[in-house]
């Protein structure tokens, strides 16, 4: 207050008041009084504290009204998305309806063909011998530093796994010999799609979280030794040496794959003397 007080008392500069008082202005100058100017000085402060607290009453009051918001956005999300659960049931129960009817109406050789054709074409739950493998972020996703195949990515947070990186997991056990493969219980399909919304990353549209557990049916120890030895392989040792994603492999006597959630037929090819059944083929995952 001392320091207050004497700016408020002495405001003109020593050297002004100086020269004011050589031209015979001294008294005369139009400066506020002392009284003046603390009332002014009174009156800045209340005029600050009145802001301070209309802006303080107003936070009070929208953070009930958002809050409140924010929970009905919630309930509306757990409410579809339960909604979506018991949608893809009774899709379940169909489909099984109707590859039973399928089995009963066609002949034996076509049974055989529209079998295969559902296991390729992802239609179908499968089991069998393959490999399981499980990626993960690191323990304290961040940026990185070094040079790697991430370095130009764009993103700072080198830590996380992307959907580029399940991309390259994935085409890499389809070509290490992979006959399915499904990632956190979704199954792929030559029309699967892995892409990034935000953060998250979308299998067909579904968003997963992490550890990834991607599962594929085939020769265990053959695909797991060819799938490290590949290229997508090596990328994905370098994601763990360079950044700490966490990742691990291992032989499984029996995994059990879902059918794909849905699967429409884009294009299909009569065979001779098949009773009319299509080809299908499997294929890469999009990105």
């Amino acid at each position: 207050m001392s320091l207050l007080t004497n700016i408020m008392e002495h405001s003109l500069d020593d050297g002004y008041a100086e020269a004011a008082a050589r031209r015979g202005e001294t008294g005369r100058s139009r400066l506020p009084s002392t009284t003046r100017a603390r009332a002014v000085f009174a009156g800045g402060l209340v005029v600050v504290a009145l802001v301070i607290t209309l802006g303080a009453a107003q936070a009070q009051y929208s953070a009930p009204t958002l809050a409140r918001e924010r929970q009905e956005l919630i309930d509306r999300i757990s409410a579809e998305t339960r909604s979506t659960d018991r949608l893809q049931k009774d899709v379940n129960t169909l489909r099984g309806q109707v590859e039973s009817q399928q089995r009963h109406a066609l002949p034996r050789h076509g049974r055989d063909d529209a079998d295969l054709m559902s296991l390729l074409s992802g239609a179908t739950a499968v089991s069998g011998p393959g490999v399981q493998l499980v990626v993960d972020d690191a323990k304290e996703a961040s940026g990185g530093t070094g040079s790697g195949p991430r370095e130009t990515s764009g993103f700072s947070d080198t830590g996380r796994v992307r959907d580029r990186d399940l991309q390259r997991v994935v085409n890499g056990l389809w070509q290490s010999g992979a006959e399915a493969v499904s990632i956190n219980g979704q199954r792929l399909t030559a029309l699967s799609a892995i892409r990034a919304a935000g953060e998250a990353i979308l299998v067909d549209n579904k968003p997963l979280v992490p550890p990834y557990t991607v599962l594929a049916i085939g020769d265990g120890p053959r695909l797991s030794t060819s799938f490290q030895g590949s290229a997508d392989g090596q990328y994905l040792r370098v994601l763990q040496q360079n950044y700490g994603i966490r990742t691990s492999i291992s032989v499984k006597d029996e995994v059990r794959l879902p059918a794909a959630p849905s699967v429409a037929v884009r294009i299909a090819t009569p065979v001779a003397g098949s009773g009319g059944s299509g080809t299908a083929q499997t294929g890469k995952v999009k990105k």
